[in-house]
C-alpha cells in the first residue's frame, strides 16, 4: 500500500529560514533508513506559502491568489510518499519521525492518508479506462 505522509508547517518552516545544519542531518539519517528499507519512494520539503500561489474555483469563474496563506489553519511544508504492508506499519515507521528542535516551535503533527491505486476503485473503470491509468502509472514519475 502507498501513502503520503504529510508534514505540516510551522511559523519556523514558514518563514524560508533554511533548516539549521544538524536537522537536516537528523531528517537525513530517517529518510537514509527509509531508502535501505525499501520503502521510500519520493519525498520533498515546500516553500513556504509566501511562494506559492491558489487557484479558487467557483464554475467558470476562476481567481489566484498569491500567498502566503494566512487564514489556513493547518498548512503542508513537505511530504513522503512510502509503500508499506500497512497503515499500522506506516504509523509505526513515522512515529520515530525526528520532530526537529522539540519545544522551540508550536506542536505540530503529521497526517498518513493512503494513495488511492487502480486497485482501489474496484470494477468502476471499463477495460479502456483501467488501459489508460495503468499506462499512465507506467509513465509517473514516482511509480
Amino acid at each position: 500500500m502507498r501513502f503520503m505522509v504529510i508534514t505540516k508547517a510551522t511559523a519556523e518552516s514558514e518563514s524560508g529560514r533554511p533548516a539549521a545544519t544538524e536537522d537536516f542531518e537528523t531528517v537525513g539519517n530517517f529518510i537514509q533508513e527509509l531508502i535501505d528499507a525499501g520503502v521510500l519512494l519520493a519525498a520533498d520539503g515546500l516553500h513556504p506559502s509566501s511562494q506559492g500561489a491558489r487557484i479558487y474555483f467557483d464554475g467558470e469563474k476562476k481567481t489566484v491568489m498569491d500567498g502566503p496563506f494566512t487564514e489556513t489553519k493547518e498548512l503542508i511544508a513537505g511530504f513522503f510518499l512510502v509503500e508499506t504492508k500497512s497503515l499500522e506499519e506506516c504509523v509505526e515507521w513515522f512515529k520515530r519521525y525526528p520532530v526537529l528542535r522539540p519545544g522551540a516551535t508550536e506542536p505540530t503533527n503529521i497526517e498518513i492518508r493512503r494513495v488511492i491505486q487502480i486497485e482501489d476503485v474496484g470494477e468502476e473503470l471499463t477495460a479502456e479506462q483501467r488501459e489508460t491509468v495503468e499506462r499512465r502509472d507506467q509513465g509517473a514519475r514516482y511509480n
